[in-house]
């Protein structure tokens, strides 16, 4: 073997700070901003309440990315949060962490932009690909010629996350470049080219949308509907449109100046984000009205039915045809943002699981372009499984569930560091330390517990998959020949 390929056993700082931004806001910025709004609002019926919902998961975000901040400053190594658990509360809790970022949030997340991919991709072409090549029963779905478009998706990116960290980089801000545009695109385009719509639909309630898929629970005005749990269900596609905000400190082993560019991509790109979210919804609804929104069909999306409306609204016209071709390329290309970037981000967890000897020793390697390629590759293939089982909104619910548990767990880590090296230098200090990262905790718990009450099937679904580890790590600390401990 090339002694060189030996000595390059290693991660290298190849992100400089426009990439570490993209890194983030390409996997923020995907599919929830543009498909939860009908979702939302049969949740909550009014677009006060919806675009409160935006608001809080985003300050929600934005103070667990404060915290993150100094923790990824203070330890900018592979798979950060995997670090700050493992030297916080010890290996159990950082294992059982990789493992549900392996398992559930990052491969779940990578399964449903893929999903959304082949869905927008589908409607694109008015339903010319929903035709059924394989009818094999997965997980109380068919695989679908749509399925297996979703899973190509995949392939095809996990290929380009072997190439080296700056080419990667450079294809996720080509992609975040691509969705910003398109939320300006949607948010400006509805004051400036749309008809109808106006500032009434504000004081409107929701009456009678059809609400595909809704449960009467979460559901405006059904029968046994309670505002708390649909304000919870509300807020749980929210924060799925914000999740990936934590997604540099996966690779902030290899951000160039980590002291400098990590807390200002942080920070900045969860700043940015809210804004987008919120201006793109008050466009919404200034277009369509709660009804209108709440009746979209499940396989639309909002921003689809905006643009639409563009250039006087008939469809069969040039300019109005162009704008929804644009938005649903764009929408598209967005989906593939967050797979790519998802896929770049976890592929380091199990690279630094298997250093530390919690995974096996297969996932330490590296590839001259020091890129952990075979938990790259793993990644990939697990992602298609799950996107094989073709339930998009179930995906993002495991994800989000899973993925706060340990947000709150992580965030809580702060008060370890502070205590234990209160004099250690720290780049970066979170703002409003103790007070944001309490109230960020307390939040979380109650957010939590909201959700086990709207959404309990998801909700110990995603409990038992992340125990499930349990006796995987017993194995693999007990093997000495993975633990190499």
């Amino acid at each position: 073997m090339n002694p060189d390929i030996n000595e390059r056993q290693t991660l290298i700082r190849g992100l400089g700070l426009a990439a570490a931004i993209s890194v983030i806001i390409a996997n923020v910025i995907g599919t929830g901003v543009f498909v939860k709004a009908r979702v939302m609002t049969c949740n909550v019926g009014e677009p006060i309440w919806v675009i409160v919902a935006w608001i809080a998961a985003g300050v929600l975000s934005l103070a667990g990315a404060l915290t993150y901040a100094e923790l990824t400053a203070f330890k900018p190594e592979a798979a950060g949060p995997y670090a700050f658990l493992r030297d916080s509360y010890g290996r159990l809790s950082s294992f059982l962490f990789g493992w549900m970022q392996i398992f559930i949030a990052r491969t779940g997340s990578q399964a449903a932009a893929a999903v959304l991919f082949a869905g927008t991709l589908n409607v694109f072409l008015d339903g010319k690909l929903k035709q059924s090549l394989v009818t094999i029963p997965v997980l109380g779905n068919e695989i679908t010629s749509l399925s297996l478009i979703a899973v190509v998706m995949i392939a095809i990116f996990t290929t380009l996350n072997c190439l080296s960290v700056t080419a990667t980089g450079q294809i996720a801000t080509m992609l975040t470049a691509i969705k910003i545009g398109l939320v300006a695109m949607v948010g400006l385009g509805a004051f400036l080219f749309a008809t109808g719509g106006g500032l009434a639909n504000f004081s409107l309630a929701e009456t009678g949308g059809t609400c595909e898929g809704v449960d009467a629970l979460v559901n405006y005005g059904s029968p046994g509907y309670s505002f708390v749990a649909g304000f919870g269900a509300a807020m749980l596609a929210a924060l799925w449109g914000y999740d990936g905000w934590d997604n540099l400190s996966f690779m902030a082993g290899e951000v160039k100046n980590p002291a400098r560019n990590i807390p200002m991509a942080i920070i900045g790109s969860v700043l940015l984000v809210i804004l987008l979210y919120v201006g793109i919804h008050v466009a919404y609804f200034y277009i369509l009205d709660p009804t209108a929104i709440a009746s979209i069909p499940k396989d639309s999306s909002t921003g689809a039915v905006v643009v639409s409306k563009f250039f006087g609204g008939d469809i069969t016209t040039l300019a109005t045809g162009a704008a929804v071709a644009v938005f649903s390329v764009g929408l598209m290309l967005s989906a593939l943002g967050v797979l790519h970037t998802s896929l770049l981000s976890a592929s380091r967890v199990p690279y630094a699981m298997a250093k530390d000897g919690v995974m096996f020793k297969t996932f330490e390697k590296v590839s001259i372009q020091a890129v952990p390629v075979r938990g790259v590759i793993f990644l990939g293939v697990w992602a298609s499984i799950l996107a094989l089982s073709g339930s998009f909104d179930t995906l993002t619910d495991y994800v989000v569930f899973g993925s706060w548990i340990f947000y709150a767990l992580i965030t809580s880590s702060i008060f370890i560091y502070r205590r234990k090296d209160p004099d250690a230098e720290r780049p970066y200090r979170a703002w409003g330390y103790p007070v944001v990262p309490i109230i960020f905790l307390l939040v979380s718990g109650a957010f939590l517990v909201v959700t086990m009450y709207a959404a309990p099937v998801s909700s110990f679904i995603g409990i038992g998959l992340i125990l499930l580890g349990l006796p995987v790590y017993y194995y693999l600390t007990r093997n000495s020949e993975v633990k190499g401990q």
